[in-house]
């Protein structure tokens, strides 16, 4: 059984890496070969001001990201003697993240462009 599973992961492992490699068309553009810096012209002045949006987007994407890493438990905590706990702080949890999107949302602090 487990060599079963070995070779058959193995196999699959080959075959995904065999057609991303002949899959994608390789045509490269003047845009495509051009250096790119997190939306900012790598060529221009370094002097530049940073956009406060840009930061914004960035403590959100981390901000959910730790939602997923402190969520990732709760199926085992279900199985302690009191799962309603668990699930009381689980939605505490999305309910707080859940209402700070919003307001986010309705202050226009997601808008990417004026």
């Amino acid at each position: 059984m487990i060599m079963t599973s070995l070779i058959l992961t193995s196999t699959l492992a080959l075959i995904l890496m065999m057609v991303s490699f002949w899959l994608p068309l390789m045509t490269p553009t003047a845009e495509k070969l051009s250096p790119y810096e997190c939306g900012f012209d790598p060529l221009g002045s370094a002097r530049l001001p940073f956009s406060m949006r840009f930061f914004l987007v960035a403590i959100l994407f981390l901000l959910f990201d730790l939602e997923i890493a402190l969520l990732l438990p709760t199926p085992w905590a279900t199985q302690l003697p009191t799962p309603t706990m668990s699930l009381l702080m689980t939605t505490t949890i999305l309910v707080m993240l859940t209402l700070g999107l919003i307001y986010e949302w309705v202050q226009g602090g997601l808008e990417w462009s004026d």
